[in-house]
């Protein structure tokens, strides 16, 4: 009887999971929905985050959630905006963190996915897979300097892991340097790299070996190296953002980098540059390297490089430093990196960048988007500490968390999403996509500034 009783209570829920699936599966097909199939998938989105999800995330995002009822629940994208399931358009100043560079839903990228996915989706794991010869052929020929062989990864994180990786198989040491405020990631090893305490305490001890040092100070970065090659703990690797993003878009001094890449070298050891955040175009260059004539012995891609599309990433490293993993290539492998949808969206995205001369364009429209939010922040000095970035990686940095976080608020609510940094809002950051017109920027200086002539202190 009992096993009976649990078989019609398996077949009943069976059901409403299919139902519920079919459900889903028809409101995607949908190009348009009613309002009670919008007001029914608030429901479900707000329900099922505090529920099965992670309630923390209603709370978290203070600004596009209310009181854990209402959400802005996103539903459709195109060009540098999205819409949420109730139709209304946000300019999106956020970015996915600087995933949409070259817009959202570009169609050139999506038809490349498309294209593929009609044809085969993933690949066997035994036979070479092509896309992924001709991706790392074309990176080889982009990227600065002397690097040539890429692995393929799934996010940003995964990039700085097998760069870390890399670069203890190559020298066998196991000493890193990495700056404060940097931020490469969340897996243990990356974390290890990360310099944020509340991210890094509940894991301690993390990966051995990592020393920070004060971004910037290329002194207190020379004595490191010192200490380090005194005591027997030689420097396998320094690794940097060129410009840190999550620390709150911070621009090195004239001359660091440079400087750093010459104690590489004294030193013998590598030089890792994390530009999963500023690669792509997002500085007015196809990589930060670049601006700063600085080429790293292995760099770190991911976010943009799917192209906003397909989660994507990369490290491209210089032949003497890759060809530790040449006698076993399987000594660090990732079942989907690489696959051939992730590869279709990376190249259509890099002929995009190139073809519509996305890196200059975020530099000529980055100088006059930093320009006219300076303009419109003139008598609000006790509210805003500084604004400063390159391209279109823009910090707004205030006085209080509490100001940044009304700014964000306020915007949100007129129709601009922005974010603050490493979970705090006293620095505002401003990465939209490098198609953004002149119209749009306008619209958000606009809506800065109002805001801003709103917030009490």
């Amino acid at each position: 009887m009992t096993i009976e009783i649990t078989r019609e209570v398996n077949s009943e829920k069976k059901h409403q999971v299919t139902d519920y699936i079919n459900k889903v599966l028809s409101l995607i097909e949908k190009e348009n929905i009613t309002q009670e199939e919008a007001a029914w998938i608030t429901k479900e989105t707000v329900d099922g985050f505090r529920e099965n999800v992670n309630p923390g995330f209603l709370s978290y995002r203070k600004t596009v959630t209310k009181d854990g009822q209402f959400a802005a629940v996103e539903w459709s994208d195109n060009g540098a905006c999205f819409k949420d399931v109730n139709g209304k358009e946000y300019i999106d100043c956020l970015g996915g963190f600087g995933i949409y560079n070259v817009g959202h839903r570009h169609p050139k990228v999506v038809k490349a996915v498309t294209d593929q996915l009609k044809r085969q989706a993933l690949h066997s794991q035994d036979l070479l897979d092509p896309l992924r010869a001709m991706l790392a052929k074309i990176l080889a020929d982009i990227t600065p300097g002397d690097l040539k062989y890429a692995f393929f990864t799934n996010s940003g994180t995964e990039s700085v892991e097998a760069a870390l990786k890399l670069a203890k198989m190559y020298s066998e040491r196991t000493t890193f340097i990495s700056t404060t405020r940097a931020f490469h990631g969340k897996s243990l090893g990356s974390l290890s790299g990360t310099a944020k305490g509340m991210f890094r305490k509940p894991f301690l001890p993390l990966i051995p070996g990592f020393r920070h040092v004060p971004f910037g100070d290329i002194e207190m970065m020379r004595k490191t190296f010192e200490v380090c090659a005194s005591v027997g703990e030689d420097v396998a690797a320094v690794i940097l953002e060129p410009i840190q993003g999550e620390g709150g878009i911070i621009l090195p001094p004239e001359n660091y980098l440079k400087q750093v890449r010459e104690l590489c070298d004294e030193y013998g050891s590598l030089l890792i540059f994390d530009e999963v955040q500023t690669g792509m175009g997002r500085t007015g260059k196809m990589f930060a390297a670049e601006l700063y004539d600085v080429v790293p012995d292995i760099i770190c891609l991911a976010k943009a490089f799917g192209g906003g599309v397909m989660p994507a990433g990369a490290i491209v490293a210089k032949e003497e430093v890759f060809k530790s993993w040449f006698p076993n290539p399987f000594m660090h492998t990732t079942t989907f990196g690489g696959n051939p949808l992730a590869c279709s969206a990376a190249i259509a995205t890099i002929g995009v960048l190139i073809e519509e001369n996305l890196p200059e364009r975020a530099a000529n429209v980055g100088a006059y988007f930093l320009n006219k939010l300076k303009e419109a922040a003139e008598g609000h000095e006790e509210k805003v500490l500084e604004i400063r970035g390159q391209g279109l990686m823009i910090g707004i940095e205030f006085h209080q968390d509490e100001i940044g976080y009304e700014v964000s608020k306020g915007m949100f609510d007129r129709g601009i999403l922005v974010a603050g940094t490493l979970i705090n809002s006293k620095t505002i950051r401003i990465e939209p996509a490098l198609t953004i017109s002149y119209e749009e920027v306008d619209q958000v200086v606009a809506t800065f500034k109002e805001v801003l002539n709103q917030v009490k202190i």
